[in-house]
């Protein structure tokens, strides 16, 4: 079985999870960012070599004030838990997204995470955080045209190499296979660039209950497709 290099997961349906079980929706959250962990695991264990999860969206922010506080709550104490998990998983981890609305500690935890963890040399694990894919674009088009203003670099010289070196995924090769979970059929501002020519599997179940059966089914589903790239 070929094995994608890149996976790329949109986690959805923590909030329905919850409600199926008379919870608040925080629980829900709470127990999908757990399974984020046995999922890193399961992927690397069968060779996926990235792995990159949308975990808070630059739309996020207009949720309910007391769920966007929990979910601010709940990912500072996940990446606080992922510098361990790092270590014990020889993971490299990397925030993609716009970290500058974040408070000031979470951006230390953030660069915290990713210097402690940047000579590791398992799983390549990007976390997707107050990320849009249209933001990051216009982000990266400030920076180029910035660069062309003061000389850095000629206008004949743009092309999709060089722009991709202007994205917060710059080094990182684009997902094979991109996974959303709970049944939603929509890309919901995520890699719009990067997913060019990514399979897509879309699956009911609830990202809280996606295990490695779950994610075997989907690199089966990606083991069926031809991938042409245009070609015939």
């Amino acid at each position: 079985m070929k094995i994608p290099e890149h996976v790329a997961i949109v986690l959805d349906g923590n909030g329905r999870w919850a409600k199926q079980k008379r919870m608040p929706r925080n629980y829900g959250h709470s127990i999908g960012s757990k399974n984020v962990e046995k999922i890193t695991e399961e992927a690397y264990r069968i060779g996926i070599k990235y792995l990159t999860v949308y975990a808070f969206s630059t739309e996020n922010w207009n949720r309910p004030q007391d769920e966007v506080d929990a979910l601010m709550k709940l990912l500072g104490s996940y990446l606080k838990d992922c510098l361990k998990t790092s270590s014990k998983n020889n993971m490299k981890v990397r925030i993609i997204g716009d970290i500058s609305r974040l408070d000031e500690e979470m951006q230390n935890k953030i660069r915290e995470l990713e210097e402690a963890s940047a000579e590791n040399t398992g799983l390549n694990f990007q976390v997707a955080l107050n990320y849009g894919s249209r933001d990051e674009m216009i982000r990266g088009i400030r920076n180029l045209a910035m660069d062309v203003k003061t000389g850095k670099i000629n206008l004949e010289d743009i092309d999709e190499a060089l722009f991709t070196n202007y994205l917060d995924t710059k080094g990182i090769p684009d997902p094979d296979l991109l996974i959303r979970t709970s049944g939603e059929q929509r890309l919901s501002n995520f890699l719009l660039w990067q997913l060019a020519y990514t399979e897509f599997y879309f699956t009911d179940v609830l990202w809280p209950d996606f295990n490695k059966k779950e994610l075997m089914k989907a690199v089966e589903y990606y083991n069926s497709r031809d991938r042409r790239f245009g070609r015939i």
